[in-house]
């Protein structure tokens, strides 16, 4: 595994406590199999300060770098800069994936090159930054990333689909895939109307109604994420 110092010098800020970082790149397994280090806290809080500062500053970004856009487009293009695919990709930019601390059972999985660790991995590294150096130092290091994607998006084309930002984030965050039942239909046949839910496994996340199936799940499944954001 290489050193913490190569990454600190690969990322090119400054950093003042490598404990931070050190605890960035510490999955939970690793300190279950390593009680020695109960004193350093694995990455998971980190993960959730990080996605937090991760939003604010792309959603300044996007508000900033797109003032015609309406709060549905500023939404969808924040997504796509933070969402699992786009993390995981910033955090093979630095090789992230070399330098995550697993122990024996995930690295034999191949936990390296999963996405969802990779960018739970790069989250709690900008915590990290964040914490240790402030928001400007994070801006340094996410904004070059956030244009490159950017550069990728046409934003003229922007279609908001909630069904599939549902999807990337239950998998990301619980493993399984979200599934939409149909619990009523009603109307004439030319003017139907559906009701659908989407369900976690046994929880219920949301509900949509809509003049087909595919509305009404794209309504559910929007309101599954204002759900999980208000959780």
């Amino acid at each position: 595994m290489p050193s913490l110092n190569k990454l600190i010098e690969r990322l090119g800020i400054p950093v003042h406590n490598q404990r931070l970082f050190l605890a960035a790149l510490t999955h939970s397994s690793f300190l279950n199999e390593h009680p020695q280090e109960g004193d350093l806290m694995s990455n998971e809080r980190l993960e959730f300060l990080g996605d937090a500062v991760l939003n604010y500053v792309a959603g300044a970004l996007v508000f900033e770098r797109f003032p015609d856009r309406g709060e549905g487009d500023l939404s969808e293009l924040r997504a796509t800069l933070v969402r699992t695919s786009s993390l995981a990709a910033f955090a093979r930019n630095f090789d992230l994936g070399a330098y995550i601390r697993l122990n024996k059972g995930e690295e034999a999985g191949g936990a390296r090159k999963r996405e969802a660790l990779l960018a739970d991995t790069f989250e709690a590294l900008i915590a990290a930054v964040y914490l240790d150096s402030g928001m400007e130092t994070v801006r340094v290091l996410a904004l070059p990333l956030f244009e490159q994607r950017l550069e990728s998006v046409n934003p003229n084309a922007l279609r908001l689909d909630y069904r599939s930002m549902l999807q990337e984030r239950i998998q990301a965050e619980r493993g399984i895939t979200p599934l939409y039942i149909t619990i009523a239909e009603r109307g004439p046949d030319h003017k139907r109307e559906y009701t659908i839910e989407v369900l976690c496994g046994q929880e219920r996340l949301g509900i949509g109604e809509g003049h087909s199936k595919q509305a009404a799940a794209q309504a559910a499944a929007q309101a599954a994420l204002m759900y999980l954001d208000k959780a």
